[in-house]
């Protein structure tokens, strides 16, 4: 117990930098908030109808930017919806290559899906663990039990930091083998923001890792799974 005591402050910096580092890059590259004249939608609607991918809508979400292979629909932030900086219209290309993905069959994204599933189930016991501490040291009467429930929460809820690193190529494949080329062969960007486009694109490729990580330290995260 000691020893997770004396970690726990680097463990705690560890899973926050690599949010704050996503963050700060996407908020960086969002101004000038007029870069471009057309929205974040408008370029995702435009890069899927050249790829003959005219079935897969393009909607708002109040959640975080990403695909659903379910529903065939790229879902992004009002930010980066309605958005014309080059975060916004980057941030679209990364997820419109999720798309590209899911259509040439990328096996590495139905594995991906498959084990988010997982992750989703592993963070749930986890959240229910972490609240259960109390409850069954109260009712044990001995510090013991608490600290394996403490342990099971972490653990599970890791679940899904686990499987972003496991499915990070994927990420990554989609930032540069498919959305760089979509950008540089159809001259949407001013030249001078390619360099700092990858910048976007890399962090696009991180974000779900760092909001994984970035759960670990959010006891509400632990109740929206629980609610659902």
């Amino acid at each position: 117990m000691r020893f997770l005591i004396a970690f726990m402050p680097l463990v705690l910096l560890l899973a926050w930098l690599p949010g704050y580092w996503v963050r700060h890059t996407l908020k960086k590259y969002s101004r000038p908030a007029h870069r471009y004249s057309g929205t974040g939608a408008e370029l995702a609607r435009d890069l899927l109808d050249r790829h003959g991918l005219t079935g897969i809508a393009v909607e708002r979400t109040p959640d975080d930017d990403h695909y659903d292979p379910v529903t065939h629909t790229v879902r992004l932030s009002e930010p980066n919806h309605d958005g014309h900086s080059l975060t916004a219209v980057t941030v679209a290309a990364h997820e419109v290559g999720h798309a590209i993905q899911h259509a040439q069959d990328y096996a590495p994204l139905v594995l991906r899906s498959q084990l988010v599933s997982c992750a989703h189930c592993g963070q749930r016991i986890g959240a229910w663990l972490l609240v259960g501490i109390p409850v069954i040291t109260l009712l044990s009467g001995h510090p013991a039990p608490g600290v394996l429930f403490l342990l099971g929460g972490i653990l599970a809820m890791g679940t899904a930091a686990l499987v972003h690193c496991v499915t990070l190529p994927t990420e990554l494949d989609a930032s540069f083998q498919r959305a760089m080329p979509l950008l540089r062969q159809g001259n949407y960007l001013h030249p001078p923001d390619y360099d700092h486009a990858e910048r976007v694109l890399k962090a696009a490729a991180f974000a779900h890792l760092a909001r994984s990580l970035s759960s670990l330290l959010d006891i509400t995260s632990w109740y929206r799974f629980l609610r659902r």
